[in-house]
């Protein structure tokens, strides 16, 4: 017992000098190297870009005369509506039934351009988005292979807080223009932008129903 005693206390001398001996002569640890990581507006960068306003325009000009024939339909169907509103008490049933079956065509109609319109419209808008994010995605990432950056992040994943000072978004635009610049120069000032732009949102609206006159 005596024995034992003896080796446990020894062994415990030589641990508590040895962790003396480390705490007293071991050179601090050497600093960790702060990564650079910046960040970048994706959707921004896309529409700023020359390439980007060209295509935004070239959309907005195929889609205006089906966006006019919505609207048309629009103002048809609005002209029914209040022709019925207005004459509730003064059309006849005949003159009734016919404007509600031509209220109900015109909705129909309506409904089945929009759908037509909002699915041709994702489409051009889609293809547009992903031939331009390809090269987008490899501006960044030379960018970020010859300036150091360990890490580059969409702005719109850095939801709670992100210094300006990480934010590389202008200088990516301009490396973009500069190796793919457009032809016939850049697009005009505030040229609709492709990913802003919206079809307009169908307004599905329910033919009112008949008022007999009251007696």
């Amino acid at each position: 017992m005596k024995n034992s005693a003896k080796v446990l206390a020894l062994s415990a001398a030589v641990l508590l000098a040895a962790s003396c001996a480390m705490a007293q002569g071991s050179p601090p640890p050497a600093a960790v190297p702060i990564p650079k990581i910046a960040i970048v507006d994706i959707q921004a960068a896309l529409l700023s870009t020359a390439e980007g306003k060209q295509m935004a325009a070239e959309i907005q000009s195929q889609f205006s005369a089906k966006q006019a024939e919505l609207e048309n339909l629009r103002k048809t169907l609005s002209d029914i509506q209040t022709r019925m509103q207005n004459g509730a008490r003064t059309l006849s049933d005949e003159e009734r039934a016919r404007l509600e079956r031509e209220g109900t065509r015109t909705q129909q109609q309506l409904q089945r351009k929009q759908d037509e319109y909002q699915a041709e419209f994702n489409d051009a808008r889609q293809d547009a988005v992903e031939k331009l994010g390809r090269k987008m995605g490899e501006i960044i990432s030379r960018y970020a292979r010859e300036n150091g950056f360990m890490m580059v992040m969409d702005a719109q994943v850095c939801n709670i807080y992100c210094s300006n000072q990480l934010d590389i978004t202008q200088e990516i635009v301009r490396l973009y223009d500069q190796a793919y610049p457009i032809k016939g120069g850049a697009a005009a000032p505030g040229t609709a932008k492709p990913a802003a732009t919206r079809p307009p949102a169908a307004q599905p609206t329910t033919t009112p129903p008949p008022t007999k006159p009251k007696p």
